[in-house]
């Protein structure tokens, strides 16, 4: 196995959801506002599945810092030109009341496959996410980290947690996301390989038997990207907030580092079975920080501010190495202020306190996600200028 150290650089994925700046329903994105942004951010932004959706992508970044000033910029270019044509970004997993059946797809080859390959199953995904890229070079480190990550995505899913509605209702997760997206083929926490072979093996029989063409059609929590030399973390909700996005970032980073650096001393993170990581995969979509997680040596259920507590102090020295260990220790933050299904829930109930009707609580949670999507995004912008690396 290498130790070659890889380069940990970062990309960063968001996806937007787009909606009308007087009725906050979802609307499909006009032809002159893509191609406005496609002549400003160029490759960076492009359509989704959905017609009410836009992805925006950095570009390969060293730090985090770089990352957030990508993003900050990326986010305000979309927020500008999005209500020049009268509309707003929303980055949340959920639209608080949308309805799945009167969105529309985008009309684009691989969208008209996955429609026909999927069906409804790939209709009802009204759902949006972030994708973290970490640069790891090595094919066989790749697999082996694969493996020992997966134990810490509960912890991620939890703390991004932003769409506790689906179509009106509470559903009583703190991230639904996950529910609709498992319906689809090939999702859910990644199988552990043995090596970067065994895993192309197993792949290329899919691809081999026509049900794929690649695996871009592969969306594990957690996969080797099959465009970039990374491992590539799926699993989070979306963040409202720029700078709790970056806090997860932070810490997904810098986990990836630590599992590395594990091995230099000949040691790893112990592999559990996916029956147990995806008990507390289940906890974290039902409650999010509010509750705990099992910590699988302990045997019991553990507060998660003590689990959260207990990663950030191991992975200091790779979060300080990084330059990332003021964004880890904000993940403090999340546990501490609540995430932003706490916080849709909180606007919502204080609508309802106020004498909103069901209705205008909902629009009042779609207004504060309008509002949270540019927050503080000065912030970031004097960082350094992002550079492919």
């Amino acid at each position: 196995m290498s130790y070659h150290q890889p380069s940990f650089t970062l990309g960063v994925e968001e996806e937007y959801l787009l909606v009308d700046c007087e009725t906050l329903d979802l609307v499909t994105a006009p032809d002159a506002l893509m191609a406005d942004c496609v002549a400003e951010l160029e490759d960076q932004v492009s359509p989704e599945f959905l017609q009410c959706q836009i992805e925006v992508g950095t570009r390969v970044c060293r730090t985090v810092a770089e990352a957030g000033a990508d993003l900050a910029r990326l986010r305000s270019a979309i927020a500008r030109i999005a209500q020049r044509h009268g509309l707003a970004p929303l980055a949340v997993s959920c639209h608080p009341f949308a309805d799945w059946h009167k969105q529309h797809f985008t009309d684009k080859q691989r969208y008209r496959e996955l429609e026909r390959d999927l069906g409804g199953v790939a209709r009802r995904a009204l759902i949006c996410g972030m994708h973290v890229h970490v640069g790891i070079d090595d094919d066989e480190t790749r697999i082996d980290l694969m493996a020992q990550f997966a134990y810490f995505l509960p912890h991620l899913l939890a703390l991004s947690a932003s769409s506790p509605y689906w179509k009106g209702d509470d559903t009583g997760l703190k991230a639904y996301r996950p529910t609709v997206f498992d319906n689809l083929p090939r999702t859910g926490l990644p199988p552990s390989f043995s090596s970067w072979s065994e895993y192309q093996r197993s792949v290329q029989i899919i691809i081999d038997s026509g049900l794929i063409e690649d695996a871009t059609k592969i969306w594990w929590d957690l996969r080797p990207s099959a465009r970039f030399p990374t491992l590539e973390s799926r699993i989070c909700d979306v963040s409202p907030r720029l700078e709790d996005a970056l806090s997860i970032v932070a810490l997904t980073q810098s986990i990836m580092r630590m599992l590395w650096r594990l091995k230099l001393s000949n040691q790893r993170w112990r592999i559990y079975d996916r029956f147990l990581v995806g008990e507390n995969r289940w906890r974290a979509q039902r409650y999010g920080v509010s509750n705990g997680m099992i910590d699988f040596a302990r045997g019991e259920v553990i507060v998660f501010a003590d689990l959260l507590e207990e990663i950030i102090e191991m992975v200091r020295d790779d979060a300080e190495a990084l330059g990332c260990w003021t964004e880890v220790q904000a993940t403090r933050q999340i546990v501490a202020n609540g995430t932003s299904a706490d916080r849709q829930r909180s606007t919502h109930a204080a609508a309802i306190a106020a004498g909103a009707s069901t209705q205008e609580a909902h629009r009042e949670v779609v207004n504060s996600l309008i509002a949270e999507f540019t927050e503080s995004l000065d912030r970031y912008t004097g960082s350094e200028d992002s550079q492919a690396s």
